[in-house]
């Protein structure tokens, strides 16, 4: 091409001016690339907002702002009294850190929920509460008028009274080995809290030892973690916790601003690495490709130039860098530097032959200049394909790199030939070629058949394996799952209340909501069902005339609990009511059984009596600690008022109610939408019923469909866009059917060694088959078009020593994407690796068979 020699010429002529201009203009586009080019690491944006399900997305995050950009605190406490309790100290601490946080809520800590959470009950599981706790009111009377240690030992010697007079205790088992346990403790020395929460009001706390507090902190955009501060800030906080310090609770957090600054800090921290060793690689095999450091320098130098000139070109055009774009550095380095490679091999060959400088620059690029910008265009093809689709976060890497491919090879026709003139490298004085080539190239002569029938049995597997090839649909399997956020997202699946992939729906009215929500409570996939309507219950007549009853009953215990004595319990008094109930305990032994946890209390009781002041006195801290507050909670619970839409506190009413009328429902999933196919089947059976659903369920199955819809659009416009090309420039079908056939049977390979692998497709990884394409195309042509030329020693020519040393190079760039901690990059790595591997058997054994018969057809 007169163009590229004309550059070559140029470049070489004038080389100090023309790298002098690089450099001017390199240093320009670092400085105009730091101060503008933006870093996004909010993956909703990897996709475009014209989608329907995003729009729904972003409808869904105006209507119920409360819901975004979250750290989520999860604390746990060894009670849910310490949980609650830590809970509470948590929220009051982010409130008032205004530095790093714009609110903070403890939703389940509402008055709320404390008042009138009896009425949420159904009406059969509040009957058998309120039985429970009447039943248990001689008991419960004692505590309250002698809330101590010595009150509950009273309490449990009327029970032993209750067996004397034949009555039933195995109601009371898992209340009487709790008891038991917590006086065991502080037997062995290690007195701890009971919660008589669990005691008194089983079952009532839907989420166990677990409590979240929802922050939404004041981000620092710009920086590689916006949400950092605010989250090192909770940690410091939730360390100086009583109940953490004493080891009694836990606080871990997660949500989608922890979730998103530590992938992108996973996924920077292995481009580091990566980019590290991929130099260090790089440099290795480009010494054995040259063995010369006057080319080699040069070639670092144009990568380098490149790069800096492709981020200017995304600084400029793009504008931004999301969690996907980021890896266009490592895939501009393992492609742009074939081009260089190629040059470089050749001009060695060439300078056997022409040993001036200058001349074989020109020669050089005259035989192998036209080949390196086909190569170019088709592996640019590959990225451009993806950018009229609408998984925006490939579209833009897309833009950059199939820009970086353009820019990689103007680089190589001109800042290369410019530093090559300047560094001189020595002239050839044996044949450039690839060792070995020779005879490999007389074994697939001899085999050709052969090794075209084996090819034919492995396309024959790669079809089925590409037919069989899972889709991983599950965002968090693409991030580090040994990060914080991670594994305490991962702790929270099993439960289906606190599973992240919940679907919701938005209806007219209450009485729409609860229609909608018993539909889907009936759905074998779906778990339990809530809406609006579930915190304005029906039946509450009957509730509040159950509470009253209750309330009725209870009396003369509500009425002492909020009067507790003030006299303070001594340890010989506690000493007294251990000896009495022992007694108690004792005289009913024959009527128990061996196993009772009746007698196994009075035997530790035995062992408390002969400890010291200072452990008698510690095990009554523990067993009254919560005791006031539960009792003052029971008798707050009794005086339920009630609920109407109308009353609702206002932060528990925006969560379900829009000013319009609307009400939220949602559905839970069970554990089985803890795979790709169960919460596949959850959004299909939710969407039969609630065509309108959305929430992360649903949308995390439309973002696999968009992802693979994204990806045939890419594949078919980079393959046409290849055919084009390839028609273009040999002007002969056979010749471009040689391509992609190659082509074809790379990317079969690549689907059997994937499927032998082990590997699944993902959002991340999926990049790797269409830009396949580009690099696959690049490697066929150098050898068709050296067909085309008259060549039949394939393996034996400078061209396959430079594709041999471009894809090691390229392989090694790919691979190292593999050392990144983020799961998506390091599965894009490996799959790149894998397909790169495709790529090389075809083009080293499969292409070469294919040429030499047709050769021989030819001949005959």
């Amino acid at each position: 091409m007169p163009f590229i020699v004309a550059t070559v010429s140029t470049a070489r002529r004038y080389a100090a001016l023309c790298v002098m201009l690089f450099l001017v203009t390199g240093a320009l586009g670092l400085g105009y690339t730091f101060r503008n080019l933006k870093i996004d690491t909010d993956t909703d944006h990897l996709f475009s907002s014209n989608l329907p399900w995003r729009q729904a997305q972003i409808l869904e995050d105006k209507n119920f702002p409360q819901f975004n950009d979250l750290i989520v605190a999860v604390v746990r406490g060894d009670t849910p009294e310490e949980a609650s309790e830590t809970a509470a100290a948590l929220n009051a601490a982010l409130k008032a850190d205004k530095t790093n946080f714009r609110d903070s809520r403890y939703p389940s800590g509402s008055s709320f929920y404390q008042n009138e959470g009896l009425l949420l009950l159904p009406v059969a599981d509040l009957a058998a509460l309120l039985n429970q706790i009447v039943s248990a009111q001689p008991f419960l009377g004692q505590l309250a008028a002698d809330p101590s240690a010595r009150g509950l030992f009273t309490g449990l010697g009327l029970i032993a009274q209750g067996v004397s007079a034949g009555a039933n205790i195995s109601p009371y088992n898992t209340a009487l080995a709790a008891v038991r346990k917590n006086l065991e403790a502080a037997a062995n020395g290690h007195a701890v809290p009971l919660s008589w929460q669990s005691l008194i009001t089983s079952g009532t706390a839907s989420q166990g030892n677990t409590e979240f507090v929802l922050a939404h902190p004041r981000l620092n955009q710009g920086t590689l973690q916006p949400g950092g501060d605010a989250t090192a800030a909770l940690v410091r906080i939730a360390a100086s916790l009583p109940d953490v310090k004493a080891k009694r609770a836990t606080v871990h957090y997660t949500g989608q601003i922890p979730l998103s600054d530590e992938q992108f800090a996973s996924l920077t921290h292995g481009l580091v690495l990566g980019g590290v060793i991929s130099l260090v690689l790089i440099a290795l095999w480009l010494y054995l490709a040259l063995r010369s450091w006057r080319l080699i320098v040069p070639i670092l130098l144009t990568l380098v130039m490149g790069l800096i000139l492709t981020m200017t070109f995304a600084a400029i055009v793009v504008k931004v860098i999301n969690l996907i774009s980021v890896a266009f550095a490592i895939l501009f380095i393992g492609l742009a530097v074939d081009f260089a490679i190629q040059y470089a091999v050749r001009l060695r060959a060439v300078r056997h032959a022409v040993p001036a400088l200058g001349s074989a620059l020109t020669e050089t690029a005259r035989q192998a200049g036209a080949q390196i910008a086909l190569a170019a265009t088709a592996t640019a093809c590959g990225f451009f394909a993806f950018s009229p689709t609408p998984f925006v976060g490939v579209a833009e890497l897309g833009e950059i790199a199939g820009a970086g491919m353009f820019i990689a090879f103007f680089c190589t026709i001109s800042f290369l030939p410019a530093l090559l003139r300047l560094f001189t490298p020595r002239p050839e004085t044996t044949p450039v070629g690839m060792p070995g080539g020779a005879v490999a190239d007389d074994f697939l002569h001899r085999h050709r058949r052969f090794v075209l029938g084996i090819f034919g049995v492995f396309a024959i597997a790669g079809i089925f394996s590409a037919v069989t090839m899972n889709f991983d649909a599950n965002p968090l399997d693409t991030k580090d799952p040994n990060t914080e956020s991670m594994r305490t997202i991962h702790s929270l699946l099993a439960n289906p209340q606190t599973n992240p992939f919940y679907a919701d729906a938005m209806t007219p009215s209450i009485d729409a909501a609860r229609v909608l929500a018993e539909k889907l409570g009936k759905l074998p996939e779906v778990s339990q069902a809530i809406s609006g309507a579930t915190f304005v219950p029906e039946n509450q007549d009957q509730k509040l005339a159950m509470l009253a009853q209750a309330k009725t009953i209870l009396a003369p215990t509500l009425a002492a609990a909020t009067n507790p004595p003030q006299q303070q319990v001594t340890a010989a008094d506690i000493r007294d009511a251990m000896g009495k109930t022992i007694t108690a305990i004792d005289g009913v032994a024959a009527k128990l059984p061996k196993d009772s946890e009746l007698l196994r209390i009075g035997a530790v009781l035995r062992r408390l009596q002969g400890e010291d002041d200072a452990t008698i006195l510690a095990m009554n801290a523990g067993i009254t600690r919560f005791l006031p507050l539960e009792l003052q909670r029971l008798a707050g619970s009794l005086n339920a008022t009630k609920i109407t839409e109308a009353n609702l506190p206002p932060d528990v009413k925006s969560e379900w109610f829009l000013n319009d009328g609307q009400v939220r429902v949602e559905a839970f999933p069970t554990a089985a939408a803890q795979s790709t196919k169960g919460l596949h089947a959850f959004a299909t059976a939710v969407l039969k019923v609630a065509p309108n659903a959305g929430g992360p369920a649903i949308s995390t199955i439309a973002t696999a469909g968009t992802i693979l819809g994204s990806f045939r659009e890419a594949a078919m416009l980079a393959f046409a866009a290849i055919t084009v090309i390839l028609l273009l420039v040999f002007r002969n079908i056979r010749d471009s059917l040689l391509v992609l056939a190659t082509l074809a049977l790379s990317a079969l390979l690549t689907a059997l060694f994937a499927k032998l692998a082990g590997m699944s497709i993902n959002y991340a990884n999926i990049i790797a088959l269409p830009l396949l394409l580009g690099v696959g195309v690049s490697f066929n042509v150098y050898f068709v078009m050296n067909f085309r030329a008259g060549m039949r020693s394939f393996l034996s020519s400078a061209t396959a020593r430079a594709v041999l040393f471009s894809a090691l190079t390229t392989g090694t760039a790919f691979g190292s994407l593999a050392f990144s901690a983020d799961r998506g990059t390091a599965s894009m790595g490996d799959l790149l690796f894998l397909s790169l591997a495709a790529v090389l058997v075809s083009t080293f054994v499969f292409l070469p068979a294919l040429l030499h018969t047709l050769g021989d057809a030819r001949k005959a």
